[in-house]
């Protein structure tokens, strides 16, 4: 569903993608890990189109991003670390909206069952998303993606600032995603949280994925320490 084919990208003198070859399956949830700088956001970036490639190419679906962005942005859906959504719009409201944007439209009680659906409770639907939590906004964001029928998640530090209980529902809605058939790629520093979703993870560093690793082959401790072990290494 996604394919990065020696995805590279340059700004100026410094190289924030090198060469990255990466593919992410229906029903995979894949996880990048690194820290600052590593080339995570810049990978999803050139997924959605808001980065052209220097050379290489990022694929969705078959389709070539930097080629036909808007025919590939039909197959995704994104869920950035702070969800922008109208304040002052119910979170019903901004379902109905965001659903619009495509020239399609559901009844109400479908956008209804899409909201519960994605674990937001009934007494909040027709509430402002002002008063929302960012857990809140995060399942307004998974019911926009259902009612597109994307094919594939793209997230970019997702439960950073959630807690503990608003990251267990976030991983289930994501497990619950891929089960359906969706692909995720979730770029992240929670090494915990990659462990405990991720079918597969990568470690990157200064542009370079260095290893992809099955999430049912390493536990908690292990993952850390060969994510250490990378992170000290030198290039």
């Amino acid at each position: 569903m996604l394919q990065a084919i020696a995805l590279t990208r340059h700004f100026g003198q410094h190289t924030a993608l090198h060469a990255l070859n990466l593919e992410v399956g229906k029903g995979e949830i894949f996880c990048l890990l690194g820290p600052n700088g590593a080339g995570k956001t810049t990978t999803i970036n050139c997924f959605l189109g808001f980065i052209t490639p220097s050379s290489g190419s990022a694929l969705v679906n078959g389709i070539d991003v930097a080629q036909h962005r808007q025919e590939a942005r039909r197959h995704i859906a994104y869920i950035p670390e702070t969800v922008m959504l109208y304040p002052y719009l119910s979170g019903l409201e901004n379902l109905q909206f965001f659903h619009a944007l495509g020239g399609k439209a559901f009844t109400k009680d479908r956008y209804i069952q899409l909201l519960l659906d994605s674990g937001l409770q009934e007494t909040a639907i027709h509430r402002r998303v002002q008063t929302y939590s960012k857990g809140m906004r995060q399942k307004v964001s998974i019911a926009i993606a259902m009612a597109k029928k994307a094919g594939a998640l793209l997230l970019d530090e997702p439960t950073s600032g959630l807690d503990p209980r608003a990251s267990y529902e976030f991983s289930a809605l994501l497990r619950r995603f891929s089960i359906e058939g969706g692909a995720v790629l979730m770029a992240t520093h929670d090494l915990y949280h990659a462990r405990a979703i991720a079918t597969r993870i990568g470690i990157m560093k200064e542009g370079r994925l260095l290893t992809v690793m099955e999430a049912t082959a390493i536990d908690h401790y292990s993952l850390e320490s060969i994510y250490m072990e990378h992170m000290t290494a030198a290039l």
